[in-house]
């Protein structure tokens, strides 16, 4: 067979394997085994092709990595329209449970959403939070530092319980999630009562706590402070007229 036709039936078998089929078998095998379990080998024998041929879409892992967070941002941000009368406090609950829960469905996505804040699904998660505090009134000057706390907190706190989930999935002796949280409130409660009160109280509550809940309470909290620094302040005058007797 000549170079010329091993070549064209090479770009027809790159043609034939496309990058969303790359990307999805890269997630499948992220969220069997995690970031050590995908290598260009053990993908190419999953799609039944060489691993030259993946070369033809992916640069590397590593952007092979961010394209497949990418792709779960992509799914997670799904949301209704400016139509459909959701409130600006609603879209970015949904928002925040959305990335919540398709992190809590790939921990492997956790450290990789905005690693690089320049690609599509990171600034999807960006404009969606800053339209958001936009329709909420939110003044110029304190945006940046509003935004910077959502994202943070939605970012850090969706990343943390997926890894904790995976150490609880990695222990050991095999024990649950479950499980491991009882083995922390009960070394807590075993801790000095006057160095740490407050953490001893918290062991209480340690077991059986619904994350997603903890979560939503967190946004809340955050929505609380919104509103209240957008409040509209009284004027010195109406201050001092109230306070005259």
């Amino acid at each position: 067979m000549s170079t010329v036709k091993k070549a064209q039936q090479g770009e027809r078998r790159a043609d034939a394997l496309s990058k969303e089929r790359i990307v999805a078998a890269a997630i499948e095998m992220l969220d069997q085994g995690g970031e050590a379990a995908l290598t260009f080998r053990a993908l190419a024998v999953r799609l039944a092709t060489g691993a030259g041929a993946l070369y033809w879409h992916v640069a590397d892992k590593g952007e092979l990595l961010a394209t497949a967070a990418d792709d779960v941002l992509r799914h997670a941000l799904v949301l209704p329209g400016p139509d459909a009368g959701t409130s600006p406090e609603d879209s970015i609950r949904t928002t925040a449970l959305n990335v919540f829960d398709a992190v809590d469905a790939h921990p492997w996505a956790g450290g990789l959403l905005t690693r690089e804040p320049w690609r599509p699904g990171a600034l999807a998660l960006f404009e969606s939070l800053g339209g958001a505090l936009l329709a909420l009134g939110v003044p110029a000057h304190a945006r940046f530092g509003v935004w910077s706390a959502l994202v943070n907190y939605i970012v850090g706190a969706a990343g943390q319980n997926a890894a904790n989930a995976t150490s609880a999935r990695l222990r050991p002796d095999g024990s649950d999630r479950n499980a491991f949280l009882q083995v922390v409130a009960t070394r807590w409660e075993q801790l000095d009562p006057e160095r740490y009160p407050f953490i001893r109280e918290l062991a209480q509550r340690m077991p059986g706590h619904d994350d997603r809940e903890q979560f939503v309470a967190g946004i809340d909290l955050i929505l609380d402070g919104i509103a209240a620094s957008c409040a509209p302040r009284p004027s010195p005058v109406a201050a001092g007229r109230r306070r005259t007797p």
